[in-house]
């Protein structure tokens, strides 16, 4: 019988969250760049059951990305070197938002560059667009002016990145860390002295694959982006750092295919999970994960997620 036509004596599960100022009608948000712009999955998920949606990455201007084969599929993984291809931030205002504004569910809009120029113009425009409910902020990109190290591989980067994007937007900004670091909760604190009003973790770990065959890398790119249930453990682990390093919300990210992969975030600490990977492989994933949340809270008698928290 369906979870929601069985009938129990206790007070049903709340699995909405409040984080960072942003409703979500429940913890599962689909992660930025394994969605689209939304309408692309549209026909195969409906969005309107689940919490809310990342859009794949703005930048400033248009971006093509790298060439392929940029894709790469792994044993429990994915490797991607997609290079940020996306329609810009012109095109995506004015084709990519009036079909977001009308689906029942929060708005995250993924932003990046090069500079931190390119960041502060990006958020000052999405600044009061209708339908858009927080930013977040890839901070793995390059910072050109500082000879290409990741914004959020230096603590003082990323805590100006995050301050000036404060100073231009009344959204809340969630700040999207990498794990290509020594230590995470480092930045985690210095974004969160900055002014964040959460945190996402982790975006992809850096990694490679050769064709013997051809006796040369795999992706054009030579390395991509690693994500899928193999990250898995290694996101767990830095979410539960911190989650007790910092104050401010912290979203899961990685390797997320199960609800009880998402409850094991909320047990590590995190207040809601993105599902990324696991939708390209089964799109139906984040709505069957909503369900078996709200089925195991019922069981366990758990009435709001925040209750999950080990201490």
């Amino acid at each position: 019988m369906p979870y929601f036509e069985q009938k129990s004596t206790r007070p049903l599960p709340r699995t909405g969250v409040d984080l960072a100022g942003i409703k979500f009608k429940n913890p599962v948000i689909l992660a930025s760049g394994t969605c689209g712009y939304g309408q692309e999955i549209d026909d195969l998920l409906d969005l309107e059951l689940l919490g809310g949606i990342v859009v794949k990455g703005i930048s400033l201007g248009e971006r093509r990305g790298n060439p392929p084969p940029r894709i790469h599929e792994t044993p429990c993984g994915l490797l991607n070197a997609i290079g940020l291809e996306n329609v810009g931030l012109e095109r995506f205002l004015s084709e990519k938002m009036p079909w977001l504004r009308k689906i029942d569910t929060a708005v995250i809009v993924n932003i990046l560059g090069n500079s931190a120029e390119e960041y502060v113009q990006i958020a000052r425009s999405l600044d009061r667009v209708p339908g858009i409910d927080g930013i977040e902020v890839n901070i793995s990109c390059p910072n050109v002016k500082a000879g290409g190290i990741a914004f959020g591989a230096d603590p003082a980067l990323a805590a100006e990145i995050t301050r000036r994007i404060k100073t231009v937007t009344s959204l809340p900004v969630i700040v999207k860390l990498s794990p290509n670091v020594t230590d995470i909760t480092v930045i985690a604190r210095a974004v969160e002295g900055a002014g964040a009003d959460a945190i996402s973790l982790i975006n992809t770990l850096l990694g490679m694959a050769i064709d013997v065959k051809n006796k040369r890398p795999v992706l054009a790119n030579i390395f991509g982006g690693l994500s899928g249930p193999a990250i898995k453990p290694i996101a767990l682990r830095m979410v539960w750092q911190v989650a007790r390093a910092v104050e401010i919300p912290v979203i899961g990210i990685g390797g997320i295919s199960t609800s009880q992969d998402a409850i094991e975030f909320f047990m590590a600490g995190a207040s809601a999970i993105q599902v990324g990977t696991a939708t390209l492989v089964n799109p139906g994933s984040a709505a069957e994960i909503v369900a078996g949340i709200a089925s195991f809270m019922d069981k366990e008698g758990i009435s709001d997620i925040s209750q999950m928290r080990i201490p």
